[in-house]
């Protein structure tokens, strides 16, 4: 179904207002950052006491704060969340020393001192006495309980991003207050401690305490600060300057061994890209064993979850160590892009985060072409530009207005969108001019903020090109084009026409959207060479009509493939012979073209069936994904059992070579692929696989060295998903007796992933139980409901609603309830959840509620379009 034909002055209009659009924002200016605090008082050095108690799990603190008055002002305001501040009082010259007393305001989460009098500019010193809570769940400061050995231990640790800082000291706590910190802590004398800097002063204490004192930060916002306390152990080394250290509980350190030698490597890769050189003495990657899932980047000290960076080779799958680097990647790269120069407000947290993970899989790709990350990249690209389709989704650059929204723009938007528009700017302005333009920006901004308007300016300096008109289309405006390709040879010449429209998969667009789009042609085989469609329509004219049409070979395009019959054909005709990417690109926009309803089902099945002596991991798991979705679409329904013998038929001569038994010599992607059919398999109902599984699992029980570490998730996901009492009772000793994340959360998305409603009911109790820490609690319910229990699951959370919440992070709060139900497609779901969130949550949850619901219904239409589909091609 074709879109009404634009005219030239609608198609201008459009256009200009899209230039307007990005053109509002301008380079960053303090006086004119959002925020909720007044710009006239500016912290410039937090010096910090805090004495934490692990009793009761409370602290108490003291803090000087130099401060400049910019303007004269008779009021200071900065934030502070969840505590008490006792005493306060003001010091400078010309006024000796005035007491104040704090006016909280609880909702907005600020405390006011009004001085009675006019407050010259100049240098002066706010002194507070104050008392706040050690959290469960991982805002501000928060305690964690872990085992070592038999023995129950806990530990301190510190989240800050977005707004949580305000939890642990009295901050301001927006991101372009820039100031340096010096913290000193009490803590008991078998801890270490550790926090952006080096220990600068360590000194006993009665009472078995001590006295750890870090030496000053560079100027930096308030969410890069960290603090670590526990019966930790380090392991260090210099280069290039810089103590690297990573810390561990006892007993972890061999695990760390990885994450240490790829911090040097990454260290000097980045030193070397960026052209400013890592500031700080020291760069610790410290690994908790709870605590949040993923990742922080404080500077100087990286806190991680220790599944996300510890590694044995001993039991670890080989994912886990490409996971490690990736994380390892993110992070680091996050020390120069996000804490060397800083977004200047949440608006712009893709500077951060889009930039961070476009950077780790470069550098991945530098030192480990062979893991093919470029490939997972395009993977992971797919799974946004579903989310990116539906009238919910959002712009990369979205207003911010409070703590819950800066908390809910930690999306794949963000993240993954936000990667892979800059990796289609970078292809488009050539790796030499976008790495010239970033040196340029690094050293222009160091130790400051910015917006996206520095950041286009530095890279249209550097190439030359009109990146800020380009890349304001693909920021501030959500969604993204389907590209129609059509071709006609004459003269001996082809012909190819490229026309734009929005690309939507729930409803058709109404705002006919346009975006100046850098575009390759070529043919298989050959050279392929840039065009910008900057309207509606262009045309490109190739030399010869033999070889094979293609557009966007190498897939770095944010946008759809939607080619004519006779391109298509051609095409997909040579499949199994296309480069990596380019057959990854027409498996992946043809079955965004059957969601969309733009072509039959049968074509994607029919394409996929060329595809049965796949080599890459990474098309493999898109193609089982797609095949899994439909699976699940067709759930109760007769469509399912072909669905699942079409996926039997089409994996198991593939599977037949691989063989269940590993080979001297066979590649990683083969042990790799290896566990991903079979599971599928497995999942597919294959008799043949469940039994392997179930029998690898009692092996396991009895020799846990009898199955190798590339089959260990097959076999625990094996045993999970078709658990009968006994086993389920295997897995739930063996989650209790886990010594790493890693083990547990294996063992735990097993107890997930159970069939049986009986024994669902007893994985979802733990849910709620003190015994399990924060960041796994919540992962339970979305588990269980994705294995088909969404109604058990949803009953469940309603009346344990107060408990759950408890649990939930700052960016976990308003997707708890939603992501219950977000594996559905029945729409009584959709409305279900959103009259419940409506009801019991403000209105800064409706937007991810909507979501959610929105992608349900989308799924429903999909289900009633694509089983009777389904029918004609595999019946």
């Amino acid at each position: 179904m074709r879109q009404p034909h634009l005219t030239r002055l609608a198609l201008a209009a459009a256009i200009a207002l899209a230039s307007l659009a990005a053109n509002a924002e301008a380079p960053f200016s303090f006086a004119a950052t959002p925020g909720k605090l007044p710009k006239d008082v500016v912290p410039v050095l937090y010096t910090a006491h805090l004495v934490p108690s692990l009793s009761d799990n409370t602290f108490s603190g003291t803090q000087t704060v130099d401060i400049d008055v910019l303007r004269p002002t008779s009021r200071i305001m900065l934030n502070a969340a969840n505590m008490e501040i006792d005493a306060a009082s003001l010091s400078g010259k010309g006024i000796g020393e005035l007491a104040l007393k704090p006016r909280i305001d609880r909702e907005q989460e600020t405390a006011a001192f009004d001085l009675g009098r006019e407050l010259a500019p100049g240098r002066y010193q706010l002194s507070m006495t104050f008392r706040g809570m050690i959290n469960r769940e991982a805002r501000g400061i928060f305690h964690m309980k872990y085992r070592a050995g038999s023995l129950e231990k806990t530990m301190l640790a510190t989240t800050m991003e977005p707004t949580d800082a305000r939890r642990m000291l009295p901050t301001w706590d927006e991101p372009s207050f820039r100031a340096s910190f010096k913290l000193t802590v009490d803590v008991p004398s078998t801890f270490k401690a550790y926090s952006n800097t080096p220990v600068e002063k360590q000194e006993n204490l009665a009472g078995g305490m001590q006295r750890i004192r870090f030496g000053a930060t560079p100027k930096m916002p308030s969410y890069l600060v960290v603090l670590v306390a526990g019966e930790l152990e380090r392991s260090a080394v210099r280069h290039n300057g810089v103590e690297i250290g990573v810390v561990t509980t006892e007993g972890k350190q061999a695990s760390g061994a990885f994450a240490l030698e790829s911090t040097k490597r990454l260290l000097s890769y980045y030193n070397n890209y960026f052209g400013q050189p890592y500031p700080l003495a020291k760069l610790d990657q410290i690994a908790i064993p709870g605590g949040f899932n993923g990742a922080m980047e404080n500077w100087g000290g990286i806190v991680y979850n220790e599944s996300t960076i510890l590694y044995d080779p001993k039991k670890s799958p080989e994912n886990v160590r490409q996971l490690s680097f990736g994380f390892n990647a993110h992070e680091v790269a996050h020390q120069w892009f996000g804490n060397l120069v800083t977004m200047a407000w949440w608006d712009n947290l893709w500077l951060n985060e889009g930039f961070a993970s476009w950077m780790a899989t470069k550098a991945t790709d530098h030192f480990y072409p062979d893991w093919r990350p470029w490939l997972d990249s395009m993977a992971e690209r797919e799974h946004v530009m579903d989310m990116d389709a539906r009238k919910t989704t959002h712009p990369i650059q979205i207003p911010v207005e409070t703590e819950s929204q800066a908390a809910d723009a930690f999306d794949a938007i963000t993240y993954t969108k936000g990667q892979a528009f800059l990796r289609m700017l970078e292809s488009y302005i050539g790796e030499r001019d976008f790495r010239k333009g970033i040196r340029s920006y690094m050293a222009k901004h160091q130790y400051s903020n910015t917006t996206t308007a520095d950041l286009w300016a530095a890279l249209e300096k550097a190439s030359g090109k009109p990146v800020e008109k380009l890349a304001s289309d693909w920021t501030t405006q959500p969604g993204y084009p389907v590209l129609k390709v059509e071709q006609a040879c004459e003269g001996g010449k082809r012909k190819v026409t490229l026309t734009q429209q929005q690309f939507r998969l729930d409803e058709p667009a109404t705002e006919q959207r346009l975006w100046n789009v850098p575009v390759q042609v070529g043919t298989v085989g050959g050279k392929a060479y840039y065009t910008l469609l900057a309207g509606a329509s262009t045309t490109v004219t190739q030399p010869g009509c033999d070889a094979a049409l293609v557009v966007d070979p190498a897939s770095v395009g944010y946008f759809r493939v939607q080619y004519d019959a006779a391109s298509f054909d051609a095409l997909s005709a040579q499949a199994p012979r296309l480069p990596d990417a380019t057959r990854f690109k027409l498996l992946s926009d043809t079955w965004s073209m059957a969601q969309a309803g733009r072509v039959q089902l049968g074509s994607y099945l029919q394409l996929v069936s060329r595809y049965g002596d796949e080599p890459r991991l990474a098309v493999w798991e898109s193609i089982l994904s797609n095949l899994h979705s439909l699976d699940n679409l067709a759930r109760g329904e007769p469509e399912r059992p072909l669905i699942r013998r079409f996926v039997i038929d089409l994996l198991s001569p593939k599977f037949a070579r691989l063989g269940w038994t590993e080979k001297p010599g066979e590649t990683m992607e083969d042990r790799q692929l290896r566990s991903l059919m079979a599971g599928a398999l497995a999942r597919a109902g294959d008799p043949l696989a469940i039994a392997e599984g179930r029998a690898r699992f009692a092996s396991l029980l009895r020799d846990p060295s009898s199955v190798s570490p590339s089959m260990i998730d097959f076999t625990v996901g094996v045993a999970g998903r078709y658990a009968d009492a006994a086993t389920y009772d295997a897995l739930a000793s063996s989650a209790m007796k886990a010594e790493s994340n890693e083990e547990r959360n294996r063992y735990g998305y097993a107890l997930a992933s159970v069939m049986d409603p009986a024994l669902s009911a007893r994985t979802m109790e733990q849910a709620i139980s003190p015994d399990v820490p924060p960041q796994l609690s919540t992962q339970i319910l979305p588990g269980v409901a994705r294995s088909g229990h969404i109604d058990q699951a949803w009953a469940f959370a309603v009346k344990n609603r107060d408990a759950l919440m408890q649990t939930q992070d700052a960016l976990g709060r308003n997707r708890a309830f939603p992501s219950i139900v977000s594996s559905s497609s029945d729409v009584r779901h959709a409305d279900m959840m959103e009259a419940y969130v409506k009801a019991n949550f403000g209105p800064d949850a409706q937007a991810e509620a909507q979501r959610v619901a929105n992608s349900i219904r989308t799924r429903a239409a999909k289900k009633t379009m694509l089983l009777p589909q389904v029918r004609a091609a595999l019946q």
